[in-house]
């Protein structure tokens, strides 16, 4: 097993054009929305990212190349009804690999352990996921990562989503 270790960058400004990359590569905008529209709902939330507002916004970089994007907000905070059975202080976390050149090289179970592992020992008393079923990669990925299913529940506009929630293996932190 590889023990690469990850860090996570807070987002700024100065980062968009890279996510702009990212967001209109293929095998992330499939997922995601318009690149113009993820960017507009970043730019929201980053004058308070760090300073109490609700997303956590970070670049994920393995020796100082970045190369993901991940973000996690309190689970309760817009109100998801997938994430209603979930307590209190429980944190919702979204990602993407971003740059194509790391793909199916198991990345992304591994930065989002140690990421979620990090929420966990942080205080977070669950961190959860809502992947489509359909995303098949992301699901295995999830899986890796240390996630279980819980099921699959409509989200807010409906639409079927599998909630999965971290498991943290206590002997491998």
């Amino acid at each position: 097993m590889r023990h690469e270790t990850y860090t996570f960058p807070r987002l700024t400004r100065a980062d968009y054009p890279l996510m702009r990359g990212w967001l209109a590569q293929p095998h992330v905008r499939a997922w995601w929305g318009d690149p113009e529209e993820e960017i507009a709902l970043i730019e929201e939330d980053i004058d308070t990212n760090g300073h109490g507002g609700p997303t956590d916004m970070r670049l994920v970089a393995l020796e100082g190349q970045p190369f993901a994007y991940v973000q996690d907000y309190p689970a309760h905070h817009w109100g998801a009804p997938q994430y209603a059975a979930f307590p209190a202080g429980a944190r919702a976390v979204d990602t993407f690999l971003g740059d194509p050149a790391f793909l199916g090289r198991g990345h992304a179970g591994r930065y989002l352990r140690q990421r979620c592992a990090e929420l966990v020992a942080e205080g977070a008393t669950a961190v959860v996921i809502d992947p489509s079923p359909d995303n098949e990669r992301a699901v295995r990925a999830y899986r890796r990562a240390g996630f279980a299913p819980r099921g699959i529940l409509p989200c807010e506009d409906g639409d079927p989503v599998l909630v999965m929630e971290f498991e943290p293996a206590p002997s491998s932190w």
